[in-house]
């Protein structure tokens, strides 16, 4: 009999882990998977409410993308896309240019999400220098910002646990102090305050503004930083201070787009758009590989010219507009619609943020509960009224983690920041069984 967990360790090398912490701690080998649960080759269940890094919108095993993906099957797995098109992707932009904020409407395609934010960085060089700004040539980022984890998304980012080892070959940011609601300087809160916090931008841009080809942000909410979540009104100052500066502002929506915040895109509350929106995980319901690098006719018409003016832009992906991948993420925009999944989710999500609230917020080690959408986040704190974290190096939020695993109940935390960020079609049932193994394993592991 083949032991599976043996023969992945011989030849497996996992992203984002420890290897020798799977000494005492083995893979889990996953056999198959519906809605949001995961069974392993023994039968167990695992609730997945992280979504399988964040990027199944719709459940596993989805029967009408699984359908779509098996009927274009017959038809068409690839073609280069260089000369070369199909209709799933031409129906998908077709799709999805209804939905998008106002004046996107070119589509550049990728494989995965840095990929499109290295799109997106190259784009506004490019953009910048081919009308006239050669001064513009450098980029600003937040603070605790992440972007992906190719060369030049990973300098965008601002987490040290990533960034820290490569700073010598990476590109120098403008780094920007971003908003942190829940320890803020100014003494505000988030559902009232005027983000006095922009005040740090404004002084980066009156700096660095004039050499300044783009700015990258994370909408709302800042993923790997611990799902902090700040105003609406930080993206519309954003908009306007980009504007005066003529500086390229670029949403990554990679993992804040499909509904995760409540709206089809994080942008969509601030009532404006960026210059570019880079799109992927829920774009296929986590089916697939793809990303998307979407811009305005403005940022597209400085590229259009004749091939002899060396102005066209030359990057490309094997697997961009992968057919598979566009009937995947068209099928995944005709349910969102038709079954008005967003809609439906905001609903549930009153009640999975009070519930969550009701029996988490109340225990000693439990500082905050931040929501947007049906993502919760939990941060763990030694005093919840000084607001001082763990001590690190005790690495509580994975012994939590491990904890939650025996149960049945698949967390992966941020450090000691827990959260939950569901399929949009978890059900309440669900909701009261996480949230009572969360609140379990808590207990277990911190009293």
């Amino acid at each position: 009999m083949i032991d599976w967990q043996n023969e992945d360790l011989k030849y497996i090398w996992h992203p984002c882990s420890q290897m020798k912490d799977y000494e005492t701690f083995p893979p889990i080998i996953i056999e198959k998977g519906e809605g949001i649960n995961l069974y392993d080759i023994n039968g167990k269940c695992y609730k997945d409410v992280i979504s399988s890094w964040w990027c199944n919108l719709l459940g596993h095993c989805n029967p009408r993308i699984n359908n779509a993906v098996k009927k274009q099957l017959d038809n068409l797995e690839h073609v280069i896309f260089a000369n070369f098109s199909h209709k799933p992707v031409i129906t998908l932009c077709q799709e999805l240019a209804k939905v998008l904020p106002k004046g996107l409407c070119k589509f550049n395609f990728a494989d995965n999400g840095s990929s499109a934010i290295e799109m997106a960085l190259k784009m506004s060089f490019q953009y910048q220098i081919q009308t006239g700004n050669t001064n513009k040539k450098r980029f600003m980022a937040l603070t605790d910002a992440y972007h992906g984890e190719t060369l030049a998304a990973l300098a965008m980012g601002g987490v040290d646990l990533y960034t820290e080892l490569y700073k010598p070959i990476m590109l120098e940011v403008i780094r920007i102090q971003a908003p942190d609601c829940y320890r803020c300087p100014y003494g505000k809160n988030r559902e009232s305050c005027n983000c006095e916090c922009f005040i740090k931008a404004e002084e980066q841009f009156e700096k660095y503004g004039k050499e300044t080809a783009a700015i990258i942000i994370e909408p709302l909410l800042q993923g790997s930083a611990g799902m902090k979540i700040y105003p609406a009104l930080y993206l519309k100052k954003l908009r306007e201070i980009c504007d005066k500066y003529e500086v390229i502002l670029i949403a990554d929506e990679i993992a804040t787009g499909y509904g995760r915040t409540g709206k089809m895109f994080a942008f969509d509350y601030a009532k404006t758009s960026p210059d570019i929106m880079c799109l992927s995980k829920g774009l296929t319901g986590g089916y697939m590989p793809m990303a998307i690098a979407i811009t305005t006719q403005k940022i597209y018409d400085a590229f259009y010219d004749d091939y002899s003016k060396g102005k066209a832009f030359m990057h490309s992906h094997t697997y961009a507009g992968n057919p598979l991948a566009c009937s995947a993420a068209v099928e995944v925009l005709k349910i969102l619609q038709e079954d008005t999944i967003i809609e439906k989710a905001n609903e549930k999500s009153k009640y999975f943020n009070r519930i969550i609230k009701e029996k988490i917020l109340t225990h000693k080690n439990v500082g905050e509960i931040r929501s947007i959408g049906l993502i919760n986040a939990i941060e763990l704190v030694k005093n919840k009224y000084s607001k001082e974290p763990l001590d690190s190096n005790n690495r509580t939020g994975y012994q939590i983690y491990k904890q939650a695993l025996k149960k049945g109940l698949l967390l992966r935390p941020l450090g000691d920041v827990l959260y939950f960020n569901p399929p949009l079609i978890i059900e309440q049932p669900d909701m009261d069984y996480v949230t009572n193994i969360a609140l379990e394993s808590i207990k277990e592991v911190l009293g």
